[in-house]
């Protein structure tokens, strides 16, 4: 598992889904605590089904 300050969450650009690194994905059985740079380079989003690439890094800031 990854320190929180190395972890960001990622927005799809398509549907607005929120990777968040410390939710994981129980859809694709990817275990809290993985960075959205260690997904599989074919992880989906599990609502659109779009790639990684079309994710963008989301500010932690308020």
């Amino acid at each position: 598992m990854s320190e929180a300050s190395e972890m960001w969450r990622c927005q799809m650009v398509n549907c607005g889904y929120v990777y968040d690194p410390a939710r994981g994905d129980r859809r694709h059985k990817i275990p809290a605590g993985t960075r959205f740079e260690d997904l599989p380079d074919d992880w989906r989003c599990p609502v659109c089904g779009a790639g990684k690439k079309s994710f963008r890094r989301v500010s932690d800031e308020s």
